[in-house]
């Protein structure tokens, strides 16, 4: 008999796949770097706001209206490994990882969609 009672407890404490990512568009090869706490999550708000035009980076939008939904994919190029500490926060980490990122990719003007800070 399966405890659901221990299968609920153990889905609530499971962290979510934190991590770095790229939203390419595969015809003109742009991409769109990003971080977040829950990779998962991030894709299914990403394809809502393109499909519902409210995506904020409005180059992007404008290529994907053009394009359509088949010319983009969403990649994880890097992951955070859960730490021991229930409390740690990764905040702080999953910047470091896309500054790191951003500094490797170079995702502006004609190689992608981020804007300079």
């Amino acid at each position: 008999m399966v405890d659901k009672k221990a299968l609920k407890k153990q889905y609530k404490q499971t962290l979510p796949v934190m991590g770095v990512y790229i939203i390419k568009n595969n015809i003109n090869g742009k991409i769109f770097l990003g971080s977040s706490l829950n990779l998962k999550g991030k894709e299914n708000s990403f394809r809502f706001q393109l499909k519902s035009g409210t995506h904020m980076n409005s180059q992007l939008q404008n290529d994907y209206n053009i394009y359509g939904d088949s010319s983009f994919i969403f990649e994880i190029i890097d992951t955070l490994e859960p730490k021991d500490d229930p409390f740690y926060n990764y905040k702080d980490d999953l910047k470091v990882f896309e500054e790191m990122w951003i500094e490797k990719l170079s995702p502006f003007d004609e190689k992608g969609y981020n804007k300079r800070k």
